[in-house]
């Protein structure tokens, strides 16, 4: 096979939880772009068909589904409809996240419900669409992390801004990546890959004080922007990475490794 051929995604179907944010349509733009027809799927059935539409013009393959991560009944029957509907699911991307909390002060509710699709939704969708994969013997999960997931929080980034730094985010996606690791365990010897990949901050018309201490932090000077994920995700999901499972792929400019 020529390698080019390896990132190929031709002939898959793959699902993104939460495609309509800043990272998760760049993620469904590749998916597509690489071949793949694509679902993404959340509460927001709206936004997610506005972006389907969009791709769709560009001559991409991509459809909106709903459902609500913190019920399980409602993670059960997407898969089951998915399957139902198009054979196989062979990629998932998890991509979701809910953000309740704003700082530390926040309530025990607002930490609760974060848990409710951070955590447990997680696990829910993962075991549900994994177990799929493995009766086929082959499947992609990529979990989207964050570098807040690899290292402390940096309160000196906030300092000029009136932002919380919220708890929930940093305990998540600091776990996302051993629950990649156990998924990976668990699931590779049935043919099922899993991997993270953790993102730096993405550019989105931020204060200029916080602008100018983060791009500080990192080696290539900026924040990510609309392609920074797509080579990533593609790489994870296809053939290209067949040997990668239980990794984390850090994308973010150097910021964790200056």
């Amino acid at each position: 096979m020529n390698v080019l051929d390896s990132f190929s995604l031709e002939g898959r179907v793959a699902l993104v939880t939460g495609g309509a944010g800043l990272y998760g349509r760049q993620i469904v733009a590749a998916l597509a772009e690489a071949g793949a027809k694509t679902v993404v799927a959340s509460r927001n059935l709206d936004a997610l068909e506005e972006l389907a539409e969009q791709e769709r013009e560009r001559g991409l393959d991509v459809v909106a589904e709903q459902f609500d991560l913190a019920e399980e009944e409602s993670v059960l029957a997407l898969c089951e409809r998915l399957h139902a509907e198009h054979g196989a699911v062979h990629v998932l991307v998890n991509n979701a996240v809910l953000r309740p909390m704003k700082d530390w002060t926040d309530s025990a509710d607002a930490w609760r419900s974060s848990m409710e699709v951070n955590a447990t939704g997680l696990f829910l969708i993962t075991r549900a669409f994994a177990e799929r994969m493995a009766d086929s013997g082959a499947g992609s999960i990529v979990n989207i992390g964050s570098i807040q997931g690899m290292v402390g929080p940096d309160f000196w980034l906030y300092e000029e801004v009136d932002w919380g730094c919220p708890p929930d985010y940093f305990f998540h996606k600091g776990g996302m990546l051993n629950f990649t690791r156990y998924v990976a365990a668990r699931y590779g010897p049935r043919g099922v890959r899993c991997n993270t990949i953790s993102p730096g901050g993405y550019f989105n018309e931020q204060d200029e004080g916080f602008l100018w201490r983060y791009e500080s932090r990192t080696f290539l000077g900026h924040m990510a922007g609309d392609e920074a994920l797509k080579g990533a995700v593609v790489f994870l999901a296809s053939d290209a990475s067949a040997y990668v499972t239980g990794a984390n792929l850090v994308v973010d400019a150097g910021y964790t490794a200056k």
